[in-house]
């Protein structure tokens, strides 16, 4: 045993966070990950990860001329958290498919900075996104943390 309490020759899991939202280029660079990076993956710990933007909610406070009632505000928070479980779910059921386990996490917020803060708070050594540029190549962007 190390002085970490792990045996030696035994390693650390490494943690890969995957960024989902509802362009397809984002299910395009897990459907990569999953095909291309398998055996690492099967030794990692695997989030699914997506944020819940917040600039929604200015729009609706425009478009209701200032007063949106709470019920309102309530609702589409409601309407947005269903739409993140379901985008989770999504790429759950296509991570079991290929036998990777993986944790599903949401966190409201802008998803440039989300993305960030959470994968620096998971510590996570790779985070997969998808891209919206057209070459197969640009369609998965991986980025080692």
């Amino acid at each position: 045993m190390e002085g970490g309490g792990r045996n030696i020759g035994e390693e650390k899991k490494k943690k890969v966070m995957v960024a989902i939202d509802e362009n397809e280029c984002s299910f395009y660079a897990l459907k990569w990950a999953l095909e291309n990076l398998y055996e690492s993956l099967q030794n990692s710990e695997v989030v699914l990860f997506t944020a819940q933007p917040i600039s929604v909610y200015g729009y609706i406070y425009a478009s209701s001329f200032g007063v949106a009632s709470p019920q309102l505000m309530a609702s589409v928070q409601q309407n947005q958290k269903k739409v993140a479980n379901a985008l989770l779910k999504k790429a759950k059921d296509f991570c079991t498919e290929h036998e990777i386990v993986a944790e599903t996490m949401t966190q409201m917020g802008d998803p440039k900075d989300t993305i960030c803060e959470v994968a620096e708070k998971l510590h996570a050594d790779l985070l997969v996104l998808g891209s919206n540029n057209k070459g197969a190549l640009h369609r998965s962007v991986f980025t080692f943390l």
